[in-house]
């Protein structure tokens, strides 16, 4: 049998991990993420250079759904974690 060497997981799947992971039973989350930005001067060469910017993902959570968060986007922590009685 080979050797895994790569897990992937889709957003809901993710957020449903990091909600599990974080101990929360209620409320509805949705995934977040926090970005860095840079800009900077890119290219293959010195003479080929152009103005850019370069974001990377810091940081990945969960953040609380407000009124306005589309269903689609949250899951219910009470469904994918209930509390144990």
């Amino acid at each position: 049998m080979p050797e895994v060497n790569q897990y992937l997981y889709s957003n809901r799947e993710l957020l449903e991990l990091l909600i599990k992971n974080a101990n929360v039973h209620d409320g509805k989350w949705v995934l977040m993420c926090n970005f860095g930005i840079s800009p900077g001067n890119f290219g293959p060469a010195n003479d080929q250079m152009s103005p850019g910017v370069a974001a990377v993902i810091q940081q990945m959570g969960i953040q609380r759904a407000g009124p306005e968060t589309p269903a689609e986007m949250a899951v219910d922590a009470a469904v994918v974690n209930p509390a144990s009685t």
